[in-house]
């Protein structure tokens, strides 16, 4: 009872806010992962997936302020999600039917627990920093009560997200377009090729007219690039 009267609620709600706002993106991945599971594993894998990357996330909190001035870690992160963005986008599991749900339920849960990691690394750090202001002996307990909380929520999102792809599925092309959007967005921000990035180009940003949103042209490269090869790859399988 003591813990709960210490825990800083104002900070807590801040977390599931942050992990709702910035968890959108980690709901797709998750969704696409499991989507070609058979139907009585599919939440066992969104369920499983999701608490692994949590866990996996808690134990970034640690590191997490210097993540981020690592040369080449968004780099070596870009890479990463952009062959799991083409591998979602390539996959095809119905053509396969000799692999085991079995294999297909750990390769969709070490598929979301790797993706979450790269993509969380601003959710990381966000997280890290709120723990840390409102201070108090309690700061890992205050990040691992917070993300538990927003658990149920990414997951029903997932489990939404999935139920769309099932009547809609250019969904998967757009869910493969944002890993790749981010893939570019992270490789571009890169503390070791910032300066040569930037220099080669300037416009890198363009403002969305009438409002305060901007679009990453790495991004859209990237992304055009997941797609393509995707496809590709999903054509010659």
């Amino acid at each position: 009872m003591d813990f709960l009267l210490d825990l800083n609620w104002l900070a807590i709600g801040q977390i599931i806010l942050i992990d709702i706002l910035l968890g959108g993106d980690n709901a797709i991945v998750i969704a696409m992962a499991c989507r070609n599971l058979p139907p009585d594993l599919r939440t066992r894998g969104m369920l499983w997936g999701t608490v692994g990357a949590i866990v996996a996330r808690v134990v970034l909190i640690g590191f997490a302020v210097n993540l981020l001035n690592l040369r080449y870690i968004k780099l070596v992160g870009g890479v990463v999600l952009f062959w799991i963005g083409v591998k979602l986008l390539a996959s095809d599991d119905a053509a396969h039917p000799e692999i085991a749900g079995k294999d297909r339920l750990l390769a969709a849960i070490r598929t979301v627990i790797a993706a979450d990691l790269v993509m969380s690394i601003d959710n990381v750090i966000a997280v890290a920093a709120t723990a840390q202001m409102a201070g108090g002996q309690y700061q890992l307990a205050l990040v691992v009560f917070g993300i538990l909380i927003s658990i149920p929520m990414i997951v029903w999102g997932s489990a939404m997200i999935l139920k769309l792809m099932q009547h809609l599925p250019w969904i998967v092309d757009g869910g493969a377009a944002l890993l790749g959007y981010v893939a570019g967005q992270m490789i571009f921000s890169d503390v070791a090729l910032r300066p040569w990035l930037h220099a080669q180009l300037p416009q890198h940003q363009y403002a969305v007219p009438g409002s305060d949103l901007s679009v990453s042209v790495p991004g859209l490269i990237v992304a055009a690039a997941v797609l393509i090869v995707g496809r590709i790859i999903r054509k010659k399988g």
